[in-house]
């Protein structure tokens, strides 16, 4: 496993390195690059930085993904860790694979079923609860789509954390104002979303889900909120990071792409990766 506690700036240059990985593992067969491309910043301090080690290999605290679509995320931090070689990932949706779009409970590095959308939640709250109740001083990390905010399930985990105050538990909100059929604004307006988690008992934050130093900032005053959930709010776009990529395809859910444009836009993250301040 990479070391914990990087600098913003080693945090940055994994995240790039994030993107080149995430462009390469779905330029085989498609799959959800926008996405993956956008949470790079969040995947890097998370398992790179917030995340505590277990000394055996693993992590301390606890991470719920809750969307599938954002598993091509940690599959290209899985890729710096050495968790999954980039030959595994490249079988990424292929048939009979285990990099799966969106992943079961049991594949490596991943602790419950993905893709059934808005059941993250109440499964992190109940594992937040339940290492409160051992005595545990486990955190527990849920990552869900502004999306997911339309069901109903999502509001009975709000509504469970903050009655029983979990403030060993952190959501994370991918606030990209984009989901399958189009922006949640035309289908089913989700905000004001921190104040709607401020009405549950939750301490909230909104933040830009692509500056490293902010969500650094986020998840120390996490740590330091008491008798509270945490909600951080995170503004991204999709392939933010990528500009080819977010200028050819800036409402592109899930894509497959020609070769030209997968290439095009390998080039231009080499590019910055050779740019990049030592």
């Amino acid at each position: 496993m990479t070391k914990k506690n990087l600098s913003v700036k080693e945090l940055e240059h994994l995240a790039l390195k994030m993107r080149r990985n995430v462009i390469d593992i779905c330029m085989q067969r498609g799959g959800y690059a926008g996405q993956g491309v956008a949470l790079a910043d969040l995947g890097a301090s998370l398992y790179f930085h917030e995340l505590r080690p277990d000394g055996k290999g693993w992590y301390h605290d606890i991470f719920v993904n809750s969307n599938g679509h954002d598993a091509i995320m940690c599959y290209s931090a899985f890729a710096e860790q050495g968790l999954y070689t980039m030959d595994e990932l490249r079988t990424y949706n292929a048939d009979g694979t285990e990099v799966d779009m969106s992943p079961c409970e049991g594949r490596r590095g991943f602790i419950i079923t993905m893709g059934s959308l808005g059941q993250g939640p109440s499964q992190a709250a109940g594992i937040a609860y339940g290492e409160r109740l051992r005595g545990s001083d486990k955190r527990v990390y849920c990552l869900l789509s502004d999306g997911e905010l339309q069901e109903g399930n999502v509001w009975e985990a709000a509504m469970f954390a903050g009655h029983h105050k979990l403030s060993n538990l952190t959501f994370m909100i991918d606030n990209n104002d984009l989901q399958a059929g189009g922006s949640p604004k035309k289908i089913l307006g989700v905000e004001p979303v921190p104040e709607k988690f401020q009405a549950f008992g939750f301490a909230t934050r909104r933040i830009d889900g692509n500056s490293v130093s902010e969500i650094l900032e986020a998840f120390a005053e996490a740590r330091r909120t008491k008798d509270k959930p945490f909600a951080i709010v995170c503004d991204t776009k999709l392939f933010q990071g990528c500009d080819y990529m977010q200028e050819r395809f800036p409402a592109a859910h899930y894509m497959s792409g020609e070769p030209e444009d997968w290439h095009a836009a390998l080039d231009e993250l080499d590019g910055k990766l050779a740019a990049f301040p030592n």
